[in-house]
């Protein structure tokens, strides 16, 4: 099955094959999302399956919309069928672009939908095996001390949103861990 993911060409938000989208380095649509419980981040290692990026660390739950799909109906699909989350308040925590080389000669030029669930009980978690190999919490110091020391073992986009987007995607989910 071909999946076109929304890429701008020429100007124009186009639907595009998503490993063309990827070998060119198009700048397109994406969602990230990012769910706390007590003040730590639930992390995913991605299948050894996925074409870009397999077995590294990520943030929760990132994808593409479908063409002409709602970012928040996208983020709600995503947890869905990787993590089988339902049901999370997800709060927009904005949009932000980045374009980071992520291995076999792809790259990720994206345009990244943000959102932020602070979960008052600990969510059911029943990861799909063909998209999560494992997932884990961990709270900012230990997020911050695993990408320092292993790097590699963490995808580009969760290194630079860590890095530069912190204050908008980690800070209120990490609060209860650092005060």
């Amino acid at each position: 099955m071909t999946t076109y993911i929304p890429a701008w060409q020429d100007g124009t938000l186009k639907p595009v094959e998503k490993l063309e989208v990827h070998k060119l380095g198009l700048r397109h649509k994406a969602v990230s999302v990012f769910v706390f419980y007590q003040g730590q981040l639930l992390i995913q290692q991605r299948a050894m399956s996925k074409y870009h990026s397999p077995g590294l660390w990520a943030n929760t739950c990132c994808t593409h919309p479908e063409w002409d799909e709602d970012d928040l109906a996208c983020a709600h699909r995503r947890l869905e069928d990787e993590l089988g989350m339902r049901n999370m308040t997800l709060v927009s925590a904005g949009e932000l672009e980045y374009r980071a080389h992520v291995g076999n000669d792809l790259i990720e030029h994206e345009v990244v939908q943000t959102f932020v669930a602070v979960c008052e009980h600990e969510p059911s978690i029943s990861p799909n095996p063909d998209e999560v190999m494992a997932h884990k919490w961990v709270d900012p110091i230990t997020l911050e001390r695993l990408i320092a020391t292993a790097p590699d073992q963490h995808t580009e986009w969760l290194k630079i949103y860590f890095r530069e987007h912190f204050d908008a995607l980690f800070a209120k989910g990490f609060k209860e861990a650092v005060t």
